[in-house]
């Protein structure tokens, strides 16, 4: 069985940053790409970044400039670093991995709150 465990939500005013952390552990073959989704109430979910075993990253274009996503292989972690976070930046954020034949695993996600 394999757990995606993130961490890292919360509350922050407009302007501000938080991290996000994800862990996967048990029993997944090699993980390939690692990333981040996010849906607020009402809209779809929708891809934010993405990182292949690799290192290339995918950014949504509302978030480029301003998130950094980072992977330590090893510790099959991936982190979300997130900056000048606006009110359209709320949200559940989910961790998604996926393995080297393409299975997908989600997180539960955590809440992130942009509010003044």
């Amino acid at each position: 069985q394999v757990q995606v465990v993130e961490s890292g939500g919360g509350l922050v005013q407009p302007g501000g940053s938080l991290r996000l952390s994800c862990v996967v552990s048990g029993s997944i073959i090699s993980i390939d790409t690692m990333g981040w989704y996010r849906q607020a109430p009402g809209k779809e979910r929708e891809l934010v970044a993405s990182i292949d075993r690799r290192g290339l990253t995918k950014y949504a274009d509302s978030v480029k400039g301003r998130f950094i996503i980072s992977r330590e292989r090893a510790k099959a972690t991936v982190y979300l670093q997130m900056n000048s976070l606006k009110f359209e930046d709320s949200a559940v954020y989910y961790c998604h991995a996926e393995d080297s034949i393409s299975r997908p695993y989600w997180g539960q996600g955590t809440q992130v709150t942009v509010s003044s």
